[in-house]
């Protein structure tokens, strides 16, 4: 080969290499440039005040959820105690009434009959017994004076004994009628309000047919199911804090009774809390809380500021100059007033006392975002 064409091909060599790493520098370089600008860059929010809250130790009563719906301690369904046509029924719902206070009559005219026809079969078997007495008397002077035997004695004695349980069963009789009698007059069997009335007048009442109820306010309960193994931490006496459907503020309660034995079936363990009548308590309410067993003290957020949009629950914690995301476990909650404002607060572990976290009002913050704070907050 000459040696002007290895010059040549020499020369090609050497200008295809310098193209490739001059197009090899530009793509680093652009590279480069594009990572720089595809790095975010960190933003900065500010914070005022209602968004930060410091963790703090505070008193938390331990207790067992409690739920059930409220009942009065007293109440009573009025039943038809005789068959007959409801009359004079005049109270409706809401009405108050008295113990033994006459609500309502089952019509009287045939138990008045049955009443009369009894006295007098009672008055007729008393004259037979009378008659009787007489007969007996007669031939125990005659035996004594030897005119009639013995035996004629003894006869006169067993009519005398029948005369006598003869009219007594007709006084029994009559002391049905007349408590049949006595039953057509409807009383309050307990004071208290009319809760529902079942019975129109006119009506042909039958026998147990339900005619009103009555409920007594003054004194509540709620009946809770337990678990057995919590069931065996009560005590009677032990408080308890219900929240009840469309009352505002926290209702207070008390362990009375405790059901000496469990459910079949879920095993559970009956527990009954009296709750003191109040404005705005009724039967019937729905009422959910927690029964106190011991205070403790415990570091606490407000239960708003831990989010659950993580695996595991977590807090957002100012560290320094940013946000960084901390994991928590959850305990015990319970409702606390601070400055004028009550929450629930419930018991974390894992955050250390004095940490500032962030409110539900702050939102969800990227962790490592950079935070400012208002004049006067830190």
């Amino acid at each position: 080969m000459k040696r002007s064409t290895l010059w040549i091909l020499s020369g090609v060599a050497a200008a295809a290499l310098l193209a490739g790493g001059a197009r090899w520098a530009s793509l680093r370089k652009t590279a480069v440039e594009t990572t720089k600008t595809s790095t975010p860059v960190a933003t900065q929010i500010e914070l005022s005040a209602s968004d930060v809250v410091k963790a703090q130790k505070m008193d938390m009563v331990l207790g067992l959820p409690v739920s059930g719906t409220l009942k009065a301690s007293q109440s009573a369904m009025v039943k038809a105690r005789v068959t007959g046509e409801l009359m004079d029924l005049v109270v409706r719902e809401g009405d108050l009434v008295k113990a033994g206070q006459t609500i309502a009559r089952i019509d009287p005219t045939e138990y008045q009959a049955r009443e009369r026809q009894a006295k007098q079969q009672a008055d007729a078997a008393q004259a037979q017994v009378e008659i009787a007495q007489k007969q007996f008397d007669n031939n125990k002077a005659l035996v004594d004076q030897g005119f009639i035997s013995q035996t004629a004695l003894q006869n006169s004695a067993a009519s005398l004994n029948g005369a006598k349980a003869t009219h007594m069963a007709a006084v029994a009789a009559l002391d049905v009628t007349r408590k049949a009698l006595d039953d057509a007059i409807i009383r309050s069997p307990i004071s208290g309000q009319i809760a529902q009335r079942l019975a129109q007048p006119g009506e042909r009442m039958g026998l147990d047919a339900r005619i009103v109820e009555v409920v007594n306010l003054s004194q509540l309960e709620l009946e809770a199911a337990l678990p057995a193994a919590d069931a065996g931490l009560v005590r009677a006496g032990m408080k308890a804090q219900l929240k009840v459907e469309g009352i505002d503020e926290p209702v207070a309660a008390k362990v009375l009774r405790i059901n000496p034995a469990a459910q079949a079936g879920s095993r559970s363990v009956l527990v009954y809390l009296g709750v003191a009548g109040q404005d705005g308590l009724r039967q019937g309410l729905f009422a959910e809380g927690s029964l106190g067993t011991r205070t403790v003290q415990a570091l606490a957020v407000p239960l708003s500021s831990v989010r659950t949009d993580k695996p595991q629950p977590y807090v957002q914690v100012v560290d320094g100059e940013q946000v960084r995301h901390v994991t928590v476990q959850t305990g015990t909650r319970a409702e606390k007033t601070l400055k004028n404002i009550t929450l629930t607060w419930v018991e974390v572990q894992g955050l250390a006392e004095g940490a500032q976290v962030l409110t539900a009002s702050a939102g969800a913050v990227r962790e490592g975002t950079l935070v400012k704070f208002t004049a006067g907050v830190r």
